[in-house]
């Protein structure tokens, strides 16, 4: 007789889990409460996909347990995963290592997985709200809104609270804890950052290469290089939403938490000295804006000269040696203090979540149930950006897929 598997969350994690587990040859059914499955996918990479990315390291990858992730990444790797969808029909496209669906459409991926799912017959309810779960003589027993399901394995990918109209509520949480495991406060991650500073609505809109180091009580906690965004609350783009998790937490501690901004990051600071010195010699007539001209974006400049006691019209060769100092140290090591990360609405994934000492690394089975998986989002395993997070989704759904497959009606 086949394995019975129930899967709760139809997302990229839950739909591979499917697909392994029906290759394995269990009888599996997928659960999902919103009207299709697969909705987060279709918001990944702008729309694009960013399916995964050949440049895997283990610190790319954060968890409370840290190297947790690398055993299920270790036995479906990267190659695995574009195998895994070139049978599917997705050619992959290389970007300088990040690799997206040829198509560019995220609903290419989606779709090529619910063909899978159809061809290998893996039941699909959508609008299925699950409001408990539990286990009774060696049986998963689910209740929803769609009825009462039987099981001899559960696997919960539920996804994280981040991105909630795509169907990732935080109700796995509930389901999890259900069975006694710990569950991480989750926080939003991959997420813009709010300033406590007035002159942001100033900056909006302004796009400008930076180097970013964040701070929590004075301590250093992350930093990273990239395009940064200014909006009128604070600081956006790809280097803050790969600081923000540890700001979250550091909030959440309530911590102070304060990033620092240097906006030549291609030079060194010595090198930054010489040429402002050197502009500072040519250029002494000019009038401080007109002396940014060219270096750095007009309104960053002008926020910039007034946080150093500069008027945009004093002549530069009229700037005390404090002055001078201070434009230096606001164009080098410009400090924000941040008040708040952005909300869930906004995070593209949660840092948090089911605590993986409770998990076996290597089949995503729970410690305290066995026949219980978990794969995906739910757990406390959060990657930056860059395709990191869908990675995490193929390897962790593959293993608890492959592994749940295994398991039989009298084990309990």
């Amino acid at each position: 007789m086949k394995t019975q598997v129930l899967i709760v969350g139809a997302g990229a994690s839950g739909m591979t889990a499917a697909v392994h587990a029906a290759r394995a040859g269990a009888e599996v059914m997928l659960l999902e409460h919103k009207d299709r499955p697969g909705k987060k996918i279709l918001s990944t990479g702008n729309g694009r996909c960013n399916m995964t990315n050949l440049d895997q390291k283990s610190e790319y990858y954060r968890c409370s347990c840290p190297g947790f992730a690398d055993r299920a990444l270790d036995r479906f790797t990267v190659d695995d995963t574009l195998d895994f969808f070139k049978s599917l029909g997705i050619w992959p496209k290389n970007r300088n290592g990040y690799i997206y669906p040829n198509s560019d459409q995220a609903s290419s991926v989606s779709e090529a997985l619910v063909e899978e799912l159809h061809r290998l017959r893996v039941k699909l309810i959508c609008q299925c709200h699950v409001h408990r779960a539990g286990k009774k003589e060696g049986r998963f027993e689910v209740e929803s809104t769609k009825g009462l399901f039987r099981a001899d394995s559960l696997i919960l990918a539920a996804g994280s609270r981040a991105a909630p109209v795509t169907g990732s509520d935080g109700s796995g949480y509930d389901l999890a804890a259900g069975f006694g495991h710990r569950i991480i406060t989750p926080l939003p991650a991959l997420v813009q950052l709010r300033c406590m500073e007035d002159h942001y609505r100033k900056l909006a809109g302004v796009r400008t290469e930076a180097a970013l180091s964040l701070y929590a009580d004075g301590k250093y906690l992350a930093g990273d290089r990239g395009e940064l965004q200014l909006t009128d609350y604070g600081i956006s783009g790809i280097p803050v939403f790969q600081i923000s998790r540890y700001g979250s937490a550091a909030l959440h501690r309530k911590q102070r938490v304060t990033v620092k901004i240097n906006f030549l990051p291609q030079m060194s600071f010595r090198e930054i000295r010489a040429m402002m010195e050197q502009r500072r010699k040519h250029m002494g007539e000019k009038t401080g804006s007109q002396w940014m001209n060219g270096l750095l974006n007009s309104k960053l400049s002008l926020v910039l000269l007034e946080l150093a006691g500069i008027s945009r019209n004093q002549k530069i060769q009229t700037l005390s040696d404090g002055q001078w100092k201070r434009l230096l140290e606001e164009i080098t090591s410009y400090e924000t203090v941040v008040t708040a990360a952005n909300s869930y609405e906004n995070a593209q994934v949660c840092c948090g979540g089911v605590d993986t000492k409770q998990v076996h690394e290597d089949t995503m089975e729970s410690r305290l149930t066995e026949g219980l998986f978990f794969c995906g989002e739910i757990l406390d395993v959060d990657g930056i950006c860059g395709g990191y997070n869908l990675q995490w989704a193929w390897s962790s759904g593959a293993a608890a897929g492959r592994s749940c497959a295994g398991k039989r009606r009298n084990r309990g």
